[in-house]
């Protein structure tokens, strides 16, 4: 009689295990030569050299297939244990399975088209409106390529931009005066990932969050890296984010440049970059549309209705231009 230990570290244990521990008892009946105990991601199993081995060739199997969809099933345990192919989740376009093995998939055209130019570029910008699901699925796609190991880790960022509220009259200190701004990020994550697994990796590093300045001066290799609201930065700011990209490293920039919080006087460095790099090969783009929006009908509609009243400011600020030039012609 040996002993062995086999660590669970690639999925969340509360998935593993399953409710009240039904996965484990399924897998203790499964294999009831052997005395199994399991605390967090750990699990002791003690009996012959042979049937111990096959324990933990088993349970490697069924924390691979719990990784790739976020959930075990008595099926897939069944399947898996005794030898047979277990049943493919099927979800068309899925680029992962969230939480509760809920499918990512990419839902227009436009999103499809981001997949494909990440999986094509190593810059890739996303540009559209709010709601077009552009940096959801840029994060999807950073949290696949984490899981496939295709990068060892996820730099996410915004620019700390004040949109009409001071930064000083927020309480508390620093991290919690920027926290309000990362946000959206760490709940597309928590769509994504475990609460266990996102802590650990959030603790460890492996998925850091950051505003824009934290970015000077490091380079970025072996990394997914998401720049969110892009049209927020200055030229200089996008510039210095721009060349943190390092070997093995992707980046996607997400933003709208109908929404631009900037003071009047200083440029959209996104709009800059965009003119800059228009000809550089290597470089993808998306530009979603009010027609890609995936939240709430209503909010397609409320994007429509502030196009056309855009649309009618700039109309009437033309006809009073030029009525003005009529009225006063030595001026011209």
């Amino acid at each position: 009689m040996i002993e062995r230990i086999v660590i669970i570290d690639s999925v969340d244990p509360v998935s593993f295990y399953g409710v009240n521990n039904t996965n484990m008892h399924l897998i203790k009946n499964l294999f009831p030569k052997l005395r199994i105990t399991a605390r967090g991601s750990v699990i002791k199993v003690i009996g012959d050299d042979h049937d111990t081995a096959e324990f933990e060739k088993k349970i490697k199997e069924l924390e691979q297939w719990c990784a790739r969809y976020n959930k075990l099933s008595e099926d897939a345990i069944i399947d898996i244990i005794k030898g047979n192919e277990p049943k493919e989740v099927k979800a068309d376009s899925a680029i992962i399975f969230g939480v509760n093995g809920k499918p990512i998939t990419a839902r227009n055209p436009n999103q499809q088209k981001l997949v494909r130019e990440f999986h094509d570029n190593d810059l890739t910008f996303a540009l559209g409106p709010a709601g077009t699901g552009k940096t959801y699925i840029a994060i999807a796609l950073a949290v696949r390529a984490l899981k496939n190991r295709e990068a060892r880790r996820i730099i996410l960022s915004r620019p700390a931009v004040e949109a009409g509220e001071k930064l000083g009259f927020l309480p508390g200190d620093m991290k919690e005066k920027i926290d309000p701004y990362l946000q959206p990020l760490y709940d597309a994550l928590e769509d994504m990932l475990p609460a266990v697994k996102l802590k650990e990796y959030m603790e460890t590093g492996v998925i850091r969050i950051a505003p824009l300045a934290f970015m000077r001066g490091r380079t970025l290799n072996d990394a997914i890296i998401v720049l969110d609201e892009a049209q927020n930065t200055t030229k200089h700011q996008i510039k210095m984010f721009l060349t943190r990209l390092g070997m093995n490293a992707k980046m996607i920039i997400t933003g709208d440049v109908t929404q631009i919080d900037l003071p009047r006087s200083e440029q959209s460095g996104l709009i800059h970059a965009l003119h800059v790099l228009r000809n550089v090969k290597g470089i993808g783009k998306v530009e979603f549309t009010k027609k890609d929006i995936v939240r709430h009908p209503l909010v397609q509609r409320i994007v429509e209705a502030y196009e056309e009243s855009q649309a009618e400011e700039k109309k009437e600020h033309i006809s009073s231009h030029n009525a003005a030039e009529n009225e006063n012609p030595q001026e011209k």
